[in-house]
């Protein structure tokens, strides 16, 4: 039997552009973690807030001061950390998404969908692959943002049990963020995590939270008020997960296809 997953959302203010101080912020924040949960979720860009301006950012395939800082993060709490920032991979930009284990293995996922009204296809390179990893035997699909706006990259093809989305998603379209990550859960029986920022970012655009968990009927087990701070946690029941899908098996009924992602 899979042991319940203990996730912790982290709703956090971002200092613009400042990698050294978000994660300086952000371990203060987390430091009471220690022993006491399995997961900790960070936002989008944690280190910087969301860019289009990434060149003077310091992660890339030489050095990463943040991938280093999340091993040790993810060794001295004992739980997986995971949040995306910029990268340089050499061949240019992506938005990556980390997922870094205990002991120190780090898996990653390139956001796929770039943000094209902000001009974040401009700057940063797509990933060319959908990435799901199993965690203490949960199966987790990583996602970016504005990932979760399409429901067929979204989609369970029995490979995941949680759905996963950090996020930078403006208050002026805080209604969309709510009701599509309920949807991701309901449709895809499975648990669905989003962890979106507060505050307001070196650009003027503001961002009121909404971080919540929804269980695989929608219904919200956690959220919290908008604009608040807050690191939370609360743990994923599996065998409740895996009765409501033999109780009401709609994936036996799912249409199948092929993903095939733009080059």
């Amino acid at each position: 039997m899979v042991a319940p997953l203990k996730v912790s959302l982290v709703q956090t203010d971002l200092i613009w552009k400042q990698p050294q101080a978000n994660r300086e912020a952000i371990q203060s924040q987390i430091a009471a973690l220690a022993g006491k949960t399995d997961l900790i979720v960070l936002p989008e860009m944690f280190t910087s807030g969301f860019t289009t301006e990434p060149d003077a950012l310091d992660d890339s395939v030489t050095g990463s001061p943040t991938l280093d800082w999340m091993k040790q993060q993810a060794l001295h709490l004992q739980a997986a950390i995971t949040g995306s920032t910029v990268f340089n991979n050499k061949n240019g930009y992506t938005n990556r998404m980390w997922f870094v284990e205990p002991d120190g293995q780090a898996s990653y996922y390139d956001k796929v969908h770039l943000f094209r009204m902000a001009d974040e296809h401009k700057r940063y390179n797509p990933g060319d692959r959908r990435t799901c990893i199993t965690y203490r035997g949960w199966r987790i699909l990583l996602t970016v943002c504005y990932d979760l706006r399409f429901p067929v990259f979204c989609r369970n093809r029995n490979d995941y049990d949680v759905f996963l989305c950090v996020a930078s998603w403006p208050s002026s379209r805080r209604h969309a963020w709510r009701t599509l990550m309920q949807s991701r859960a309901i449709e895809n029986l499975s648990y669905a995590i989003g962890v979106n920022r507060i505050g307001t970012d070196g650009k003027g655009w503001h961002y009121s939270g909404d971080s919540l968990i929804a269980d695989f009927q929608g219904s919200l087990v956690v959220d919290r008020e908008p604009e608040q701070g807050f690191v939370t946690t609360h743990a994923l029941d599996y065998a409740a997960l895996q009765k409501h899908r033999e109780d009401f098996p709609t994936w036996k009924d799912a249409d199948d296809f092929e993903l095939q992602l733009k080059q």
